[in-house]
């Protein structure tokens, strides 16, 4: 049987590409499982979409910023309609829990609706002047045309927290979704579709980033480019529209290295349980994730066992089944590079306690799974203490003391998130002014964060000032 073949979203037309080839999207927890084609497409169509949003753009832009909420708003609503579908298609297509996709599908829900009311309150400011009967005021405007270009992990989650503000301000939007999962920010557009965007104001393009991503970030009509994917991609974004000439603006989210911080004052069995939730929760696949626990000397052997304990008991397999805590990553290349830095820390003589294998045999062979990993004298200068390894791998380091533990976290060049485990408020608020990290969580797992909010880290994980999520996106945009 030959698979649903799903075509691009340009100018209010389902489109094929002009290359007339596709690529499979495939089920990582069941590469049997295909889930559709979509268009491989090229630079000529990533043009055409953004030539219908510059089209669409004025139109839109002078629509009642009423109008524009309600739109987002019915989008939200048809969304929440579709809401098992979605829940079950982001579990075959990421490979997430049904659990996970579920609170992912919710966050979409809510980010349109959030969007669609913050649309009629955005303003600008009023002011007073050095001169008589004169008042000063500021009005907001959008920028014009976004390139919203998004990641396998969250993805309709984060499609959603980049296209919806960028409508309520007024800009039109051509959105590339990860080749991994495409499927579920197609069905993202058709809610936006079912609830009446006009022509041109959405834009779907699916293919690769040599291509579409490239004519995306360099074409002289885009206005302003969003990303959220790997630091490597993210630097070649910024090459590549320098080399353009473009000056615009480009907000860029490139993960991170993320540390947890255990004091012997804290609880340590719930420490052991955020922090597994946090390192091996999604597989490990979240730029939040906690990837370095920082243990004190006094309580390090007890969270150690414990830690190891926990993740020996996690249950590995296919995210369509009830009881399963992770399922698969999300492709060969990711498998490939979760192993490689598995083998990088033996080699560099961490010690490995737990997992550390590829599984296999049953369910196993069909798909990208990988144990839970727990490695122990891990010091600062290892690479698996530096760099992102995006995978179910946490490195365990110890430290005499906060002081030490808290220059072992700032020592990498990532900045997202970060947690410490104490009853001290004392030594949590110490943390607080000394970490450096955009999101700090006391006695909580690194993940998670609340879309009212705003996001967004220090160093190269991301770019400054820009923030997403909240209020303080709206001057992306």
């Amino acid at each position: 049987m030959q698979p649903i073949k799903y075509k691009n979203y340009i100018d209010g037309e389902y489109v094929e590409s002009l290359s007339g080839e596709q690529f499979l999207d495939i089920n990582p927890a069941n590469i049997n499982d295909v889930l559709g084609s979509f268009q491989s497409s090229t630079r000529e169509d990533a043009e055409k979409a953004i030539s219908a949003a510059l089209e669409a753009q004025e139109k839109w832009a002078e629509t009642p910023p009423g109008e524009r909420g309600r739109i987002l708003i019915k989008a939200s609503e048809i969304l929440d309609s579709m809401k098992e579908d979605l829940i079950t298609i982001l579990t075959r297509e990421e490979g997430k829990t049904l659990n996970d996709s579920r609170v992912e599908v919710n966050r979409a829900v809510s980010l349109f609706r959030f969007y669609g009311v913050l649309a009629s309150r955005i303003h600008g400011e009023s002011l007073q002047s050095s001169e008589l009967r004169t008042h000063l005021i500021t009005v907001k405007e959008p920028v014009g045309v976004v390139s919203v270009i998004t990641p396998w992990n969250f993805p309709i989650a984060i499609p959603s927290w980049k296209i919806a503000p960028a409508l309520a301000c007024g800009n039109t939007v051509v959105f590339k979704p990860a080749s991994y999962t495409p499927l579920i920010g197609y069905m993202l557009v058709e809610a936006l579709v079912k609830a009446g965007i006009p022509k041109g104001v959405i834009n779907y393009v699916t293919g690769s980033g040599s291509t579409v991503g490239l004519e995306m970030i360099t074409n002289k009509n885009v206005d302003a480019i969003t990303f959220t994917g790997s630091l490597e991609v993210g630097e070649e974004i910024r090459r590549q529209s320098a080399l353009a000439g473009k000056n615009i603006r480009i907000q860029l989210e490139l993960g991170g290295k993320n540390p947890a911080i255990i004091l012997p004052d804290a609880n340590i069995d719930k420490a052991v349980e955020m922090v597994a939730r946090g390192a091996f929760g999604l597989t490990g696949q979240v730029c939040t994730a906690t990837s370095r626990a920082i243990v004190l000397d006094k309580v390090a052997e007890e969270f150690t066992r414990k830690i190891v304990e926990k993740a020996k008991k996690l249950r590995v397999g296919n995210g369509l089944r009830e009881g399963v805590d992770l399922g698969p990553v999300v492709g060969q290349r990711e498998l490939d590079k979760v192993l490689s830095y598995i083998e990088i820390g033996m080699r560099e003589g961490a010690k490995l306690l737990t997992g550390g294998r590829r599984l296999t045999g049953g369910e196993y062979d069909t798909g990208y799974f990988v144990e839970p990993t727990v490695f122990a004298d891990v010091t600062p200068d290892m690479r698996i203490a530096k760099e992102e390894i995006f995978g179910p791998v946490l490195a365990i380091m110890v430290a005499s003391s906060l002081d030490e533990a808290i220059e072992i976290a700032n020592s990498v060049d990532y900045g997202l998130a970060a947690s410490i485990f104490t009853n001290s408020l004392d030594k949590a608020f110490e943390f607080i002014s000394r970490i450096k990290a955009g999101v700090v969580k006391i006695n909580k797992p690194t993940t998670s964060i609340e879309i009212q909010l705003r996001f967004g880290g220090y160093k190269k994980s991301s770019t400054e000032p820009s923030r997403e999520l909240g209020e303080a996106v709206i001057e992306l945009y």
